[in-house]
């Protein structure tokens, strides 16, 4: 849509103000509202940001970061494709922007704009990119000064549907008005909890749908007295929520999914072999910018459905890297890997882009995962999981960013000033949460993601 067509719809659906939005280095949606009245110039020249903004933690503590002190300025320009009017709350729009220097150069610290370099990398290699978000959150209720679940029906259950149906009703159809096509919508394992897939699309976009899906899920509770939680563990006694993440690689030459090969053992390409070498060879470092936080390792336990080795295997829930089973008549077409290490406290943009660096790089180096895991690797004995080369992940937010620090192929990937400045936040984040009891973790993250 152009700039008048945006204008023009934004005046015809009543709307005031637009939210010039981004997703920070904490994953946490941010915006700057602009008016009507001022929107036709906006659209073109963007809005000032100041730099120092990338430089806060989720707990809005501004962190010292060469070249993101409070002086100069970015420019949040719009992508007036992701514009949308928000069906929950009155005469508001929301758009969703890169980070610009002054000269209209991409900022070497916007996440969705390393995002497009990584998918321009994956294009040079002979790739397009698919990937979809699963959400998992928990709908909860503030009583008595504490969130509790708003119900506590069993996972899958019919009366697990009936209970949130009119919210449910009310999140889903915002999310069609916005052009999100919802594939699937159940409710998951913990009380009160759901899980909600949307349709494949190309990389930006995909994590772009995550931005839009998170604030509609939380908005429209918020319309309903609810409250919605994306945090990997909201609860310290009911199961985790993770963001899975489900991605396939197409041949630009033949327009055939790189990942699926009929005549392989379990359909498994040697392309998608070599891809999920190199994202578990990584991993022990991409988990800091997959499952970010300090309340994320309450989610990845053993047993857990959340994964807790890294591992591969097919349709294996507890493995790190699932190979998925196709839909019959749909073989090709639905065939993908998903990563269940990953949770909603990430910034999508960054964790979508590492991942694929992690998968070129197996690509690249022609790795080989070895044979699949057959089962749960927290039931294997030691000395299996040893010859198998399952290793049990980094078990605190410290040692992972360490492990990112010394991965150069992350590190160079990211830049100088993302990488440094991630770093940077996310340490803040351990030793704030360190210094504090469990309680003032879990709250701190409950309605932040």
């Amino acid at each position: 849509m152009s700039e008048a067509g945006i204008v023009a719809q934004a005046q015809r659906e009543g709307v005031l103000l637009v939210r010039f939005l981004y997703s920070d280095l904490s994953g946490i949606t941010r915006a700057k509202t602009v008016h009507i009245s001022q929107l036709a110039r906006k659209l073109r020249e963007g809005t000032g940001l100041t730099r120092a903004m990338m430089a806060m933690n989720l707990l809005d503590q501004l962190q010292h970061v060469e070249g993101m002190e409070p002086v100069g300025e970015i420019r949040l320009l719009p992508d007036l494709g992701t514009f949308s009017t928000l069906p929950w709350t009155p005469s508001s729009a929301s758009v969703i922007c890169d980070m610009l220097e002054r000269d209209r150069r991409p900022w070497a610290a916007c996440p969705r704009s390393f995002l497009k370099r990584v998918v321009g990398r994956t294009a040079d290699a002979g790739f397009r990119v698919e990937a979809g978000f699963e959400h998992e959150f928990y709908l909860a209720r503030e009583q008595d000064g504490r969130y509790v679940p708003l119900d506590d029906s069993l996972c899958y259950t019919s009366i697990g549907l009936d209970l949130p149906r009119d919210v449910m009703h009310d999140i889903v159809t915002a999310l069609g008005e916005q052009g999100i096509v919802v594939e699937q919508a159940i409710n998951e394992y913990g009380p009160g909890q759901q899980e909600i897939s949307v349709r494949h699309a190309p990389a930006v976009t995909a994590a772009d749908h995550a931005i839009k899906m998170r604030d509609t899920v939380r908005g429209v509770a918020l319309q309903r007295g609810l409250l919605a939680s994306f945090a990997p563990r909201p609860f310290a006694d009911a199961i985790g929520s993770g963001c899975h993440l489900h991605l396939s690689l197409w041949d630009t030459r033949d327009g055939t999914n790189a990942f699926y090969d009929p005549g392989a053992p379990g359909e498994l390409s040697a392309t998608g072999r070599s891809f999920i070498a190199g994202v578990l060879e990584h991993l022990p470092s991409l988990l800091a910018l997959t499952c970010p936080s300090a309340n994320s390792y309450r989610r990845l336990q053993p047993s857990a459905w959340s994964s807790a080795y890294v591992a591969w295997g097919f349709d294996n829930r507890e493995a790190a890297v699932r190979v998925a089973s196709p839909f019959w008549g749909r073989e090709e077409e639905t065939f993908n890997l998903e990563v269940k290490a990953a949770d909603a406290s990430a910034n999508p943009y960054l964790a979508l882009g590492a991942l694929l660096v992690c998968g070129l790089d197996g690509i690249e180096r022609g790795l080989d995962p070895g044979p699949a895991c057959e089962h749960d690797p927290n039931r294997l004995a030691e000395e299996e999981r040893e010859r198998a080369g399952i290793r049990r992940f980094p078990t605190t937010m410290t040692e992972t960013l360490d492990n990112l620090e010394r991965d150069r192929v992350l590190m160079d990937a990211l830049g100088e000033l993302l990488a440094g400045a991630y770093l940077t936040v996310r340490q803040s984040e351990t030793r704030e949460f360190a210094a504090h009891d469990a309680e003032y973790e879990i709250r701190s993250h409950f309605y932040r993601f």
